[in-house]
């Protein structure tokens, strides 16, 4: 009777769709476009109003998320109110609201869902054309695979290294539904901010998905971007953000795919894909892992691979291109290479190099503490 009364009051001014309950309404949802409010009630078989709610807010569908909702609830029903609000209600609205008060919210609140569907489709095209999302802060997709494809050439050109890393937040669906869409955002955007300040000038960071990022660096090896991953997955697992009352953890998986620009067969898009597809096998795996070609990185691995030897030439040539933080990574080993050319140097010149000093040049272990790293912060 509700329903009957609300549609009659408005259908001279709207066209209204009605559903008998929210599982039908859900369903309406996915297929009909052209819905701009939803009024719900509370009380309905099958789904009911809170369970609409949670659908619509949680939905990946910019169009479905950001539709206004008014929900029907009774005066003194303020415990409800409180809960519908929570889980993002737009408005409310008693079984006795007038047509006049009803009509008035109605005619806002479809001026508000046509702005925002105008600036949705504003965005799109400005991210079309702009190099930056307006939303993340980071680089658009289309921007990552164009100037992926630039560094893919000029690796190709001078023989050098391209690396790709894909970040995940560890089991993001869950936190979703543990934390509710709008906090989930607010950590998705933190990480955002996160991987703008930890990776270099050169480097360029784009996100995916909510929960998904990817990174291209280029001159990096395996090793060096493996020990970006780590110091990366360590930050982030000391990281504790608070909302309000709430502490909150997260993890990350770091898929890796290094390829050297000689090899023609190596394409931007190979390298992205094998580190989506890594990425998800650590997240399948539990979570909180580092995955390259070999299967799973650790600081003791990567302890394995910086005794390796290091190619100067390599050195030099990240030098020019201006990724001297790798190149400090590595110094020691840098150090004990040169190490015969420069007792060949003091025994000829006698110019007082310190040979002692350079030998006991000691690299900290991957795994060991950074006093500095981890922190709290709020969202």
């Amino acid at each position: 009777m509700v329903r009957a009364s609300i549609s009659r009051n408005i259908r001279e001014r709207f066209d209204v769709r009605e559903e008998a309950d929210g599982e039908a309404g859900w369903e309406a949802l996915l297929i009909d476009p052209s819905i701009q409010v939803v009024i719900s009630d509370l009380g309905m078989p099958r789904l009911d109003g809170y369970g609409l709610l949670e659908r619509i807010r949680s939905s990946k569908l910019s169009r479905i998320h950001e539709l206004p909702v008014i929900i029907i609830s009774g005066e003194e029903d303020d415990v409800a109110r409180v809960k519908a609000r929570e889980m993002g209600a737009t408005d409310f609205i008693t079984k006795g609201t007038g047509t006049v008060e009803l009509l008035s919210r109605l005619e806002a609140l479809t001026r508000l869902a046509r702005a925002t569907r105008e600036l949705e489709a504003s965005r799109e095209a400005l991210a079309s054309h702009s190099p930056v999302d307006p939303e993340s802060g980071l680089v658009t997709q289309a921007y990552l695979n164009w100037h992926g494809n630039q560094e893919l050439a000029l690796a190709r050109r001078r023989n050098g290294d391209l690396a790709a890393m894909v970040i995940v937040i560890d089991h993001f669906d869950k936190m979703v539904a543990d934390y509710g869409v709008h906090i989930t955002e607010l950590i998705n955007r933190k990480l955002s901010k996160i991987l703008s300040s930890k990776v270099r000038k050169e480097d360029t960071v784009a996100q995916m998905a909510q929960g998904q990022f990817a990174v291209l660096c280029p001159s990096t090896d395996l090793d060096g971007c493996s020990a970006f991953a780590l110091r990366l997955q360590r930050a982030i697992d000391k990281l504790v953000m608070t909302y309000r009352d709430t502490r909150i953890r997260m993890s990350v998986t770091v898929g890796i795919a290094a390829g050297a620009g000689a090899s023609e067969a190596t394409t931007l898009s190979h390298l992205i894909g094998l580190s989506v597809q890594r990425a998800q096998a650590g997240v399948n795996a539990g979570g909180s892992k580092v995955i390259a070609e070999s299967g799973e990185i650790t600081p003791g691995e990567l302890s394995r691979f910086v005794r390796l030897p290091v190619s100067i030439d390599h050195v030099l040539m990240q030098i020019r291109s201006g990724a001297t933080s790798e190149v400090l990574l590595r110094l020691p080993d840098v150090a004990a290479t040169l190490m015969p050319l420069l007792d060949l140097i003091e025994s000829e010149f006698r110019c007082g190099l310190p040979l002692d000093a350079l030998r006991q040049l000691r690299r900290r272990p991957p795994g060991e503490e950074d006093p500095h790293e981890g922190t709290t912060t709020k969202l």
